[in-house]
């Protein structure tokens, strides 16, 4: 283009040259020769247009080749020279450029090769220098990677900047990752609630009861100071409640078994021992028979007292610790508790700002073990749970359709000691009534409002440590960073601030309207600019069609290995769940979007992210450079090519190529992500070979 508007420049001052000459000459001639001259000129026309035209291709071919010799040289040193001191230090110029810049081209490589060998030296000794504090990160990391308990570290708003590896196993369903919410694993309204305990400086109950999935969880919380006055974050640290509760169950059964089977061998022993009594002249063989008895129940009994037992893995910790849960979750517990016993059980929905302070545990036992009770003992069949709010405590009912309990039933339940130690405990009272709902049993529970309150104690804040660089699970500058729900608008947010999802698929052709199909999704999060290597999604997928052989030479996934896997329909909300709050890359990315886009109606998900494409990125970046393949960027960039054609490994190269193309787009002033869509919109790349079946 700029070549054309210099050609027409240079025609159009040429032509007002030639007629100013002209009319130079013209008035220069006495009149008597204008006749004379005007058929001259008249007669060589032809020839001065074919000359004039000549001299005119003749510059533009001289112009033509100086541009192409040496200003779009000089343009692609400038670009060169910029990603040398930006996303690739070891890249350096062409010398193969006309002489008169090859000098030019060395001396910028000279320069940068000083300049690196001084960043080199002081790399060096800036890792020297931090060694001690390297050491210091990796014992924090073994011991994190080491412990047992579940621990996450989130901001105040609820982004996880910290987790270990066993509360990555015990949340493996919620996709737990830096930069993520924990809104996904705790309630909102949980958490909230947990940070104003904490603000209020309550030391006695910064804990609460909650449900995930099926699971009943535990989650302790401890403050973290910030670096400003108020609070900084906190650190969560969890117990599956799940296995207690089955291991509680596990006991009670035992400890029935060992009633029934207990009562038959008392019943042996006394039977004996009376018939030995009264008949004191039997001979000796009959006693003998009889003591035989005696010793073989005892021994029996003896071998059912061991079996009844708990193991030590079965114990159940201390029951007395009180913490925070919202009567909606106690009342989900209580309900799958009762789960296949002979009373059927529903709960009635409850508010969910109705917190109460309890041993949590101890009132799921304590209501299950009452549903059995009235089951066996008064023929309740059908029993609902509810849940009312009174000025300082909370009644728990558990009701059905009947005549409420007499005093002396009522009396005999709750005079059990356990029971009575519970009530105790809780400050509580446990009644009968009726009402237009029918029979109820009313126990008594505090609510949360009512906890005293002290100041925390100060071992109970922990430092803000210093920032170094971290294992994969593991990025405090996430303090800084801004949740990406805090702004309706995605095109305002920085690209800094934004957390990636790069991903690519692999497919068995390249035609999705004639029914070619994906048979694998790969992909890896990027967040604070780090590729997260520990968080990764990878999934093969079964298309129900043959894979051609075409396809299976580029990406080597053959129908046997994907005979069996799930369906796109089962992968792609996995996947969504995967990449949500996330802005989505991928290379050529329209090509795996128009097989997911085909896919959401019958999957019952959409995708609604922006999306970024690295081939468009390099071209706003790169104008002067003609190949944008991810090889050809990644060796632009200094990126090392490895595991291409998998899902997987094409995602991982993407998400380096794209780390460093943030950069460079900032170096351009495009700082947010709605001015690099806008300007990727504009972006142009000629394309003389068709798309391959994997980029």
């Amino acid at each position: 283009m700029r070549l054309a508007l210099a050609v027409a420049g240079l025609a159009a001052y040429l032509l007002v040259a030639l007629f100013v000459i002209g009319v130079g000459v013209w008035s220069g001639v006495a009149e008597t020769d204008h006749v004379v001259l005007g058929r001259v000129l008249a007669e060589r026309a032809g020839w001065l247009i074919i000359g004039g035209l000549l001299l005119i291709g003749g510059l533009a071919l001289l112009l033509a080749r100086l541009f192409s010799s040496y200003l779009v040289p000089l343009r692609r040193m400038a670009a060169d020279t910029r990603l040398m001191t930006s996303a690739n230090r070891a890249h350096r110029l062409d010398v193969r450029t006309p002489p008169e810049l090859a000098a030019l081209a060395a001396a910028v490589n000279e320069v940068a090769d000083r300049s690196q060998t001084g960043e080199e030296e002081v790399a060096a000794r800036v890792a020297q220098a931090r060694a001690e504090l390297a050491q210091e990160r990796n014992r924090l990391a073994a011991l994190m990677a080491e412990l047992t308990v579940p621990i996450l570290v989130c901001t105040v708003d609820g982004r996880i900047l910290l987790y270990n590896q066993a509360a990555r196993d015990l949340l493996s369903e919620a996709h737990v990752g830096l930069g993520r919410s924990i809104f996904g694993v705790l309630d909102r309204s949980a958490f909230t609630h947990l940070l104003d305990r904490i603000s209020a400086g309550s030391a006695r109950s910064n804990a609460v009861t909650t449900s995930f999935r099926d699971r009943l969880l535990r989650v302790h919380t401890t403050p973290i100071e910030g670096s400003a006055a108020g609070l900084g974050g906190v650190v969560l640290t969890m117990e599956d409640l799940t296995r207690r509760a089955a291991a509680s169950e596990r006991r009670d059964a035992s400890l029935r078994a060992l009633t029934e089977q207990t009562r038959g061998a008392v019943a042996n022993i006394r039977a004996a021992v009376e018939t030995i009594l009264d008949y004191p002249d039997m001979d000796a063989e009959g006693q003998q028979q009889f003591a035989r008895i005696i010793r073989d129940e005892a021994e029996r009994l003896s071998a059912q007292v061991e079996l009844a037992t708990p193991r030590p893995e079965e114990a159940l910790g201390d029951p007395s610790l009180f913490e925070d849960v919202l009567a909606g979750d106690l009342l989900a517990a209580i309900e799958r508790r009762l789960t296949g016993s002979a009373v059927t059980v529903s709960a009635a929905p409850e508010a969910d700002d109705l917190w109460l302070t309890v041993d949590s545990f101890g009132v799921i036992r304590t209501v299950a073990d009452l549903v059995a009770w009235l089951g066996a003992n008064h023929g309740v069949t059908d029993a609902r749970l509810r849940v009312e709010a009174t000025d300082s405590y909370a009644g728990l009912d558990v009701c059905w359709p009947g005549a409420p309990l007499d005093p002396a039933a009522m009396g005999e339940w709750s005079g059990q000691p356990a029971v009575r130690e519970w009530l105790e405990r809780h400050g509580s009272e446990m009644w009968s009534g009726h009402d237009e709902g029918g029979a109820y049993v009313r126990l008594l529970l505090p609510r949360a409002a009512d906890v005293p309150t002290t100041p925390a104690r100060d071992h109970e804040i922990l430092p803000a440590g210093h920032r170094a660089e971290r294992p994969e699970f593991y990025d405090f500058d996430l303090f800084r960073a801004v949740d990406i729900q805090a702004s309706a608008e995605w095109g305002a947010r920085a690209l800094g601030d934004l957390a990636y999802t790069v991903f690519d698929t692999e497919t068995t052709g390249l035609a999705p309207d004639e029914g070619d199909e994906i048979i694998s999704i790969g992909a890896v999060r990027i967040v604070n600019r780090r590729v997260l290597r520990a968080e990764t999604y990878e999934q093969l997928v079964d298309p129900r069609r043959r894979i051609p052989a075409a396809s299976f030479a580029i990406h080597g996934i053959s129908g046997e290995m994907v005979r069996g896997q799930p369906t796109i329909d089962q992968v792609l909300p996995e996947f969504a769940r995967f990449a949500e709050d996330t802005v989505l890359v991928g290379h050529e990315v329209g090509f795996d979007m128009r097989f997911i886009a085909r896919k959401e109606r019958s999957a019952s998900v959409r995708f609604t992210q922006p999306l970024l494409d690295t081939r468009l990125m390099s071209a706003i970046v790169h104008p002067e450079h003609e190949r944008h393949s991810l090889e050809a960027i990644a060796e632009r960039l200094g990126v090392s090519v490895v595991g291409r054609h998998t899902a997987l490994g094409d995602a991982l190269l993407t998400a380096e190529v794209f780390v460093r193309l943030l950069g460079l787009l900032e170096a351009r002033g495009l700082r947010t992500l709605g001015e690099v869509r806008a300007a990727a919109a504009k972006a142009t790349i000629a394309t003389t070979s068709p798309p391959e079946l994997s980029r």
